[in-house]
This record gives C-alpha cells, structure tokens and sequence, in this order.
C-alpha cells in the first residue's frame, strides 16, 4: 500500500472513530425516549459498560447536532460538557481558533486559564536561523499544528507557567554594620 493510501485510510479510521462517540449517544438518546431497558440491551450489543454508554449519552445530550463542532473532536467536547451553555461555546470556540488538542483543553480548564483576549491579531516579525526555523517546523509537525498555531501556543505556555510563578523576592540589601546575633561582625 503506497504511504498516500495509508495516510488516507487512517483519516476514515479517525473519522469514524471519533464520528462513533456521537453515533452511540445519540442512539441512546433515542432508545431512552422510545424503548425501555435501553441500556441493558446497549451493554449486550456493544459490550461497552454502563458507565461509557452514559457518558457517550450524556455528552451528545449536551450537544445538539447544530452545535457541534466539525474541527474538533467529540473528547474535546467531553472535556466542556459540564460547563454551562456559554463557557462550553467559549471554551470550544478557543479550542478551534488556536487548534488545541484535547489534552491542551484539558489543561487550560483545569488550570483555570482564561482563554486569549479577542484582540485583533497583530503581525510579529522574528528573524530566525534556517536551522531554528526547521527546528521549530518539526516540532509544531510532531504536534499536528502550523508553524505560528504552534508558536502562540508555546508562548502562551510560557506565559502561563510565568504568571502562576511566584514572584522572587529580592535579597534585603547588606545592612552597613551587620550584625550576627546582635554582635557586629567582625
């Protein structure tokens, strides 16, 4: 099979698979308002337990078809369906703009980061080494982004870890006579 072939069939196997969370929970969500005991015949179909089919319910609950979102997974749906209508679109709609990863999402909630303001972008012009810039470009690759989705998103990092630091205290200047336990020093 050509790498081409490949490439694509793991696509469709994506797609499907993420396509699946929706597709079971919307099943159920039409078992539960036609048939009864839904999920103790989805448990025998699928042999997926309880707890999974009610999440994958509970999810495509939260979510009617016309608020999903096509670019982004159905974990990354998962990760905002407890938040209320407005946060879930906020944090969705971050989540799509600088092209988090479920995990990313995970983690700025988690944190409880507010995401970037909506300020109008502005262009940053940084002269970089061809060596760093393919440096940078393998990097942002083994992390499914662009170059400058991947840029902002390390910078934002940085950021963070830098403002939930805290701020080092500078040592008091030396006293002009220091003592040591009372007495001058010598």
């Amino acid at each position: 099979m050509p790498i081409d072939q490949w490439r694509d069939l793991g696509q469709h196997i994506y797609v499907i698979n993420d396509s699946s969370g929706w597709w079971f929970g919307d099943w159920l969500i039409y078992g539960q308002q036609h048939y009864p005991d839904r999920y103790k015949h989805a448990i025998a179909e699928t042999s997926l337990s309880y707890q999974t089919l009610r999440n994958y319910a509970w999810v495509a609950g939260q979510f009617g078809v016309d608020r999903r979102r096509d670019r982004l997974s159905f974990q990354h749906h998962a990760e905002v369906a407890g938040l209320n209508v407005e946060m879930q679109d906020n944090w969705l709609n971050q989540a799509e703009r600088f092209g988090w990863s479920r995990n990313e999402l995970r983690r700025r909630i988690k944190a409880g980061l507010r995401p970037p303001s909506e300020k109008l972008p502005a262009n940053v012009r940084v002269d970089v080494t061809a060596e760093r810039r393919a440096r940078w470009e393998r990097a942002a690759a083994d992390r499914g982004q662009e170059l400058s989705t991947w840029i902002i998103s390390v910078l934002d990092e940085s950021a963070s870890v830098w403002q939930t630091e805290p701020t080092p205290q500078l040592a008091p200047a030396p006293a002009e006579h220091p003592q040591q336990n009372g007495a001058p020093l010598p």
